[in-house]
């Protein structure tokens, strides 16, 4: 029997946050595919991928050397820091204080400059089409690498955390194979602003952890601090839509 109060929040947050960066991932190798070919742009998210693989096999087995309480202490702020720059502004966009994002207008620009530069390369790989699609895998990727490690080893909850992560990105290429268009139907700010709210649930858990203090109901307090998160948040955006044009209205 599998216990969900347990593993289910390491799993969701890898899960919906690996979604956001392989959604942002995927727009740009798709704008590499059409424009460039989809041979070169293939090897790159080929390459790319095979990296983050590998971070992950060296990184997490070697966290385990560190002391419980520090590395508990240590990605709870990380994890607290990256959690509340995400919900900061997804609360903004939510707020209409910046514009929300949009994978249709990423596609656009992306395709556009990319149809600007020149081909390069021999044997038919385009070097610059390879190292777009492999800088666009590996940047993203690199904040899924430290979601998983970051919610997944300090809770002995890597493979859990690394499974939700897989089936985010199976479902992401399997929509991009299917679709061969951006996924801009998918509510990625809304996802952003759940994301920023459970990374941020996890870091003040494990900052808690780490100094030593006791959960009341352990990991279950992780839903307590979620449901807070998720109540200032919530407060947070109309108060930031007032303040708004309290910023641009003319001084008297």
């Amino acid at each position: 029997m599998i216990d969900w109060t347990h593993i289910g929040p390491s799993v969701t947050a890898a899960f919906l946050g690996s979604l956001v960066e392989f959604i942002e991932a995927l727009t740009i190798v798709l704008a590499v595919g059409t424009v460039r070919g989809w041979r070169s742009a293939m090897l790159g998210t080929s390459m790319g991928v095979l990296l983050l693989a590998a971070l992950v096999a060296l990184l997490g087995p070697a966290l385990g050397v560190i002391p419980i309480a520090v590395l508990q202490l240590v990605v709870g702020v990380l994890l607290l820091l990256f959690g509340m720059r995400w919900l900061r502004k997804a609360i903004l966009r939510a707020a209409g204080t910046i514009p929300l994002h949009d994978e249709t207008e990423a596609f656009a620009k992306e395709t556009d400059a990319l149809g600007r530069k020149a081909f390069t390369g021999d044997i038919g790989w385009d070097a610059i089409a390879v190292a777009t699609a492999f800088k666009a895998v590996v940047l993203e990727g690199l904040e899924v690498v430290f979601i998983v490690i970051a919610v997944g080893t300090v809770g002995h909850m890597l493979i859990p955390a690394s499974a939700g992560a897989a089936v985010a990105g199976i479902l992401v290429l399997f929509l991009g194979l299917v679709l061969r268009r951006p996924l801009a139907r998918v509510p990625e700010n809304t996802l952003k602003f759940a994301v920023g709210i459970l990374i941020s649930a996890f870091g003040v858990f494990w900052v808690g952890e780490g100094l030593g203090f006791h959960w009341p109901g352990s990991d279950l307090s992780i839903f307590g601090l979620t449901a807070g998160f998720l109540l200032v948040a919530l407060i947070m955006v109309p108060a930031a839509r007032r303040r708004v044009p309290e910023i641009f209205a003319p001084a008297r």
